[in-house]
C-alpha cells in the first residue's frame, strides 16, 4: 500500500505523535519495502492557513516545517497536475466539501494511493468505496 498523508497525518508524523497500530505498521512496511510516503503540495497551503489563523503549533515557521516533513526518509512530494484540480470538482458520491480534502482525495484516486487520515469525512468517503483510506 502506497500512502498519501492527509495534512493531519503529516502534522502528527512530524511531531512524533502516536498513530494507530495499523498506520504505524503501514509506515513501517513502506520504509522496510522501500516505498515512498507521499505528501500533497496542498498540505503546504493548509499549513500556511493554520499558521495564519494561529492554529499551527510548531516551533518552526511553515516553510521550515514543510521542509522537515519532506526530509523524513522515504517522504516524497506528490505531483499535482491541473487535471487533478479539475477532477477534485467532480468526485463521485458525496465527497467532503473542504477543497483541500477534495484535492487530496483526487490525488489519491489518480495515483492509486491510500489516504492516511483521522478526518472522519475522508474516512467515510473511503468507506463508501470512493478512495482508499487508512485511519491513523
Amino acid at each position: 500500500m502506497t500512502l498519501l498523508l492527509d495534512t493531519c497525518a503529516a502534522l502528527w508524523l512530524v511531531a512524533g505523535a502516536p498513530v494507530s497500530s495499523g498506520a504505524e505498521e503501514a509506515l513501517a512496511n513502506a520504509q522496510d519495502g522501500g516505498d515512498d510516503v507521499y505528501v500533497s503540495p496542498i498540505t503546504g497551503w493548509e499549513i500556511g492557513l493554520l499558521a495564519l489563523s494561529g492554529r499551527f503549533a510548531s516551533p518552526h515557521p511553515p516553510k521550515v516545517w514543510f521542509q522537515r516533513l519532506l526530509a523524513i526518509e522515504g517522504t516524497r512530494l506528490a505531483t499535482l497536475q491541473p487535471a487533478t484540480l479539475i477532477d477534485s470538482s467532480f468526485l463521485p458520491g458525496r465527497p467532503p466539501r473542504d477543497p483541500a480534502d477534495r484535492i487530496i482525495i483526487a490525488t489519491a484516486r489518480e495515483q492509486a494511493l491510500t489516504v492516511m487520515t483521522r478526518d472522519r469525512q475522508i474516512l467515510a468517503y473511503g468507506e463508501a468505496g470512493h478512495v482508499l483510506t487508512l485511519a491513523c
